[in-house]
């Protein structure tokens, strides 16, 4: 725990005192709350609170992005010498992984929390339960996708190849989500990617805890996009939830795997990566 706990701590600093990257951080923060969300309340039209149903899906898109895109820190780590230092030091290379992996949900939920908060001020309103309960799932999302970006990292062995492949992957997953633009006006063809797409799920429960949707009826959660009917098979939220659990943990067997046995010395970074 302690070597866990150190390379959180370090990663955690390295953030804060980055001020280019926390200015851009909340920059693009405030862009995608109080432009986009204007921009695309014309694809919520019939939804109960629009600005609420697309706040939840700009939070959970935030996460899900910022999670992937800091296991970019494992890269710059071999790129400056720091992880040939930590693999010599008397700590397993779970440790490191897990490490680097709630190190990019820290920052996620870091960067979920402050669009969160600043949802408060165009008309999102939440309790303090279901604040917990949020950011639980943004700390859920971060591990997660933190688990998923860490993998691709390892395998991509390549900084422009990391980069290529989180935009390939990042920008389907987001728009097949049902973030900006509802599940239930996507073209019927493309519903089997949107059922696979695990984001789909984190979404619809974000919005279903966000909006309280606990009363509603299975049909109206359907109908409204947070549960879907797989040819008379229902995910509910919660079920979704499960969903991403067990991906979250697929994801981090595997993570743990590949970094164990990964040869570092193999990994090139890009000098325009940084």
């Amino acid at each position: 725990m302690r070597a866990i706990k150190a390379i959180l701590v370090r990663n955690l600093t390295n953030f804060i005192r980055d001020k280019v990257r926390l200015f851009f951080t909340v920059f693009m923060a405030v862009v995608f709350l109080f432009i986009f969300s204007f921009v695309m309340k014309g694809a919520t039209k019939g939804i109960e609170n629009p600005t609420s149903y697309l706040v939840a899906g700009i939070i959970i898109m935030t996460v899900f992005q910022a999670a992937l895109n800091s296991s970019m820190m494992t890269i710059e780590d071999i790129a400056s010498g720091f992880m040939k230092e930590i693999l010599v030091a008397p700590i397993k290379r779970f440790q490191i992984s897990i490490g680097q992996i709630l190190s990019s949900a820290a920052i996620a939920v870091f960067e979920g929390i402050m669009i969160l908060i600043m949802g408060f001020f165009i008309g999102l309103r939440t309790d303090p339960v279901q604040f917990i309960e949020l950011t639980a799932i943004m700390i859920l999302v971060g591990v997660t996708f933190g688990a998923m970006g860490l993998y691709l990292a390892i395998l991509s062995k390549n900084s422009t190849n990391f980069q290529l492949i989180i935009s390939i992957i990042s920008m389907p997953l987001t728009f097949l989500s049902g973030a900006y633009i509802p599940t239930t006006i996507l073209p019927s063809f493309i519903s089997p990617i949107v059922y696979l797409n695990p984001l789909t799920y984190t979404t619809a429960i974000y919005r279903y805890i966000t909006l309280r949707m606990e009363n509603y009826s299975t049909a109206k959660l359907v109908k409204e996009g947070v549960a879907f009917d797989i040819h008379g098979f229902i995910i509910t939220p919660y079920l979704g939830l499960i969903i991403i659990f067990i991906i979250g943990l697929i994801f981090l067997f595997l993570c743990v795997v590949e970094f164990n046995k990964a040869d570092f010395s193999r990994v090139k970074v890009s000098k325009d990566a940084f």
